[in-house]
């Protein structure tokens, strides 16, 4: 039951940081849907081992490689999707940061 919370939050997060950056499309509801559980099961497996390979450009930057690191998850979710676009990196890095804060508050209103 928490996993199926936790996704239709991470849906609604994503339709809201889509309607907040310029550059960022979902086309609707289940596109958004299905955005987020590609998206998390990208983060789940991929974003982990490309956060090892980067470990030492990580440490020299203080873990700020991590955003790069995130926006590139967004991209490639984006690329495979044909109901969700980010137009170039540089939004998608924006996205990425709007959707964790939005996830973070959404967390600590839930809790």
């Amino acid at each position: 039951m928490k996993l199926i919370i936790t996704w239709i939050l991470s849906t609604i997060a994503l339709l809201i940081s889509s309607w907040l950056v310029p550059g960022a499309k979902v086309s609707g509801f289940w596109a958004g849907l299905i955005a987020a559980l590609v998206l998390g099961v990208v983060n789940a497996t991929i974003r982990p081992l490309l956060v090892i390979l980067t470990l030492p450009i990580n440490i020299l930057t203080l873990g700020l490689f991590t955003l790069i690191i995130n926006a590139l998850m967004v991209w490639l979710v984006s690329a495979i999707l044909p109901g969700f676009s980010i137009a170039s990196f540089w939004t998608a890095l924006v996205f990425s940061v709007i959707l964790s804060v939005i996830m973070w508050i959404m967390e600590v209103i839930i809790k």
